[in-house]
């Protein structure tokens, strides 16, 4: 009887376990890409934009350089002023 008791309680600990695993790899994860883009903002280059996949992993966007080594954005969003 006491067995199972234990049992549960074992699987509950390892769950907390993975579940806090889980959460600080995910702050590592911001962490480093907050990290880069400091980085590229400080060295001029334009950063490129992080974004969670369906898996809720966090991936930055292909974005491919232009032929002049600038990069693009898919769409042009007019400016407050409207230029």
């Amino acid at each position: 009887m006491g067995s199972s008791k234990k049992k549960r309680s074992t699987f509950a600990k390892h769950k907390r376990e993975r579940d806090v695993e889980e959460k600080r790899r995910l702050k590592r994860e911001r962490k480093q890409a907050a990290a880069a883009e400091r980085a590229a903002a400080r060295d001029g280059d334009q950063a490129h934009p992080i974004v969670p996949s369906a898996d809720g992993e966090y991936q930055a966007d292909t974005i491919a350089p232009s032929a002049d080594g600038e990069y693009q954005a898919d769409t042009i969003v007019p400016s407050a002023d409207g230029e």
